[in-house]
């Protein structure tokens, strides 16, 4: 048994990459991303859902992350992104580019 103690050890030491999976949750509503920002780690995939409680239509987009999406009042899209530089990327609602607009950065793993 003492060399699966030194194995599980071992397992265990070694790093734990983030979920592709890492699912971010925004809601827009009065032409507002709610959060307005937010941060996810550097070199991985991540999913963004967004729920209208907006009375009109959206369309949700980045030319940074590269998706385009509409979403009617009461409606929920997902999108998928990454994996990303480090680094600060924007999204908006075309629609209302003036109102509604956002940031997602990526952050590098601290070692």
């Amino acid at each position: 048994m003492p060399n699966l103690a030194r194995l599980t050890l071992a397992l265990l030491a070694l790093p734990t990459a983030a979920h592709a999976d890492q699912l971010v949750t925004l809601v827009i509503q009065n032409h507002t991303f709610t959060p307005s920002s937010f941060s996810v780690p550097a070199g991985e995939r991540f999913r963004i859902q967004l729920t209208s409680h907006d009375e009109s239509v959206d369309e949700f987009e980045s030319y940074d992350l590269k998706f385009e999406k509409i979403i009617v009042p009461g409606n929920t899209v997902t999108v998928f992104a990454g994996p990303l530089h480090p680094g600060t990327y924007s999204f908006f609602d075309d629609y209302h580019p003036d109102q509604a607009k956002g940031t997602v950065t990526a952050v590098a793993a601290k070692e």
